[in-house]
């Protein structure tokens, strides 16, 4: 019985051997063991952490690395973390609890932090300092957080994006780490991957995907900071792959759920994210071109779309809205049953479905257009599957290699 120490051991020995690089990778099948190896200059530069958001999945990613900052001599050992500030039924601050407990009672209860996590309810307060920021909140809040930080971080500031949405614009859509870069001036790395927040809070073993785009002593400083034995970090070479994975995932997820509200089994469920991963790299390649074949095979691609459309809250309402024949709505199910956390897949169906319009890509993404109309009451849950029906209008049921 292997357990996660023998699968971090093997990780490391096939690092430190060096087997496969990320540009020599086949294609189609990614490598696993791509973390490339930190260098230890004689004088590291001390960086200073801020995360940007304090939900259940920030709260987690505060846990992890205010680990490392302990142990990192290139790191500052205290860990920022922004809190949208909240009164508790008892009356106090959510962010007064946080610093007296060391525990987010509201969105991770029964888990520590970490000592050297401090929670911060002033957003300028708590960047102020920081060079290395993490931004983990809904998507829909991002354009307005980065419009207060203009001006208000170092120059010498880097980010990471844990944000899984994209913005809609009228010059077309922007992912949140573009965003990101060009209103703060930053550049901007992303992290993605099967990543159910709850199990690595308990340590149970994962592994996440950052994509980066040129810079590879950035992308690398970040998986030294993400990277614990039982959260194994890889890179690679492909911000919008990687981002665009995590963010059309939750569509399929939504569709899952409809699935198992209608009881309609597993092979229907199969069946749904085989058509949402092929929908998920025909629309990622429609957008950027640079998009990599082998990023669906990273933890950030295929692995992340099946954890979510097995156990993700986009699931698991989209299950109950099902059950409940589309009469309640999703913003009622999200305020019932997710506690103050946000459903990020019916935005972004919504968002997607935009962009579909816009192009004149509709009938070449029946899934992601039959979730939307699902979503808004236009069709009844059960036309999940009976969009089938009519494949042969649509060119990428007819040309399975139409987006190769």
């Amino acid at each position: 019985m292997f357990g996660i120490e023998h699968i971090a051991a093997s990780f490391n020995i096939a690092y430190n051997l060096n087997v496969v690089s990320i540009e020599t990778a086949d294609e189609f099948m990614a490598p696993v063991n791509n973390i490339v190896q930190i260098n230890n200059n004689d004088h590291p530069p001390k960086y200073k952490v801020t995360i940007v958001g304090s939900g259940n999945w920030g709260s987690v990613a505060s846990k992890l690395i205010a680990s490392n900052t302990l142990k990192l001599s290139s790191f500052h050992d205290e860990v920022k973390m922004w809190v949208f500030e909240e009164t508790l039924p008892s009356g106090e601050k959510l962010t007064d609890v946080i610093n007296q407990t060391n525990e987010n009672v509201k969105y991770l209860p029964g888990i520590k932090l970490g000592h050297n996590v401090v929670a911060d309810p002033d957003l300028e307060n708590a960047v102020r300092d920081a060079n290395m920021l993490v931004f983990v909140t809904p998507h829909q809040f991002m354009e307005g957080i980065c419009k207060k930080l203009i001006g208000k971080i170092r120059s010498d500031a880097q980010a990471i994006s844990l944000i899984k949405g994209m913005e809609v614009k009228k010059e077309g859509p922007c992912m949140i780490s573009t965003l990101i870069s060009q209103q703060l001036g930053v550049n901007c790395c992303v992290l993605m991957g099967a990543n159910i927040a709850n199990e690595i809070a308990v340590e149970k073993f994962s592994e996440a995907t950052v994509g980066f785009r040129g810079n590879r002593e950035i992308a690398e400083n970040w998986v030294q900071l993400f990277s614990t034995p039982y959260f194994m970090v890889s890179a690679c070479q492909d911000v919008e792959g990687v981002e665009l994975c995590g963010t059309l995932k939750n569509i399929v997820a939504i569709a899952a759920g409809f699935v198992d509200g209608l009881d309609m089994g597993n092979n229907t469920k199969a069946a749904i994210m085989r058509i949402g991963l092929r929908e998920m790299k025909a629309f990622s390649k429609l957008l950027f071109s640079s998009v990599k074949d082998s990023t669906f095979f990273e933890s950030c691609g295929v692995a992340d779309l099946i954890t979510t459309c097995l156990g993700g809250r986009n699931r698991k309402c989209a299950e109950a809205f099902a059950k409940n024949g589309g009469k309640r709505s999703f913003d009622e199910l999200e305020a019932e049953m997710l506690q103050g956390q946000k459903l990020q897949g019916v935005s972004t169906a919504k968002e997607v479905y935009e962009v579909l319009k816009h192009k004149g890509w509709l009938e070449m993404f029946p899934l992601f257009t039959t979730v939307h109309e699902i979503c808004t009451g236009r069709l009844p849950p059960t036309a999940i599957v009976e969009y089938s029906e009519h494949a042969p209008k649509f060119p990428i049921a007819l040309n399975p290699d139409t987006f190769q």
